[in-house]
């Protein structure tokens, strides 16, 4: 497996984690649950703890997806430079053209 792969696999486990993480958030607005006169709970309970830890956690995410996209860019042109290349110039033959006699070229 290489590394390029591995890489891979953390951004696609770290993206859909932070889907989920979005996902499970309220929006700004106090979302449904502030339509069936809920909003004033989110004081009790640790619920605003929670909204801190999500929110850190979907920078936390983002910020590693970033990185590991970048990462893997790093890892992907730097293995372009260290493979050989495959093409055999041994058995390679180039011809060129003769090109054709004219006039000009035989009466001179």
């Amino acid at each position: 497996m290489t590394t390029f792969s591995i890489f891979l696999i953390l951004i696609v486990i770290v993206s859909f984690l932070l889907v989920v993480v979005i996902m499970v958030q309220n929006p700004k607005g106090g979302g449904l649950s502030s339509s069936f006169g809920g909003g004033g709970t989110q004081q009790l309970g640790g619920v605003k703890k929670t909204s801190d830890f999500l929110d850190k956690s979907t920078w936390t995410l983002a910020t590693l997806l970033l990185v590991l996209i970048l990462l893997s860019n790093i890892d992907l042109m730097g293995g372009a430079s260290t493979q050989e290349s495959k093409v055999n110039t041994e058995d390679v033959q180039v011809e060129t053209p003769v090109a054709p006699a004219t006039e000009e070229n035989n009466g001179e």
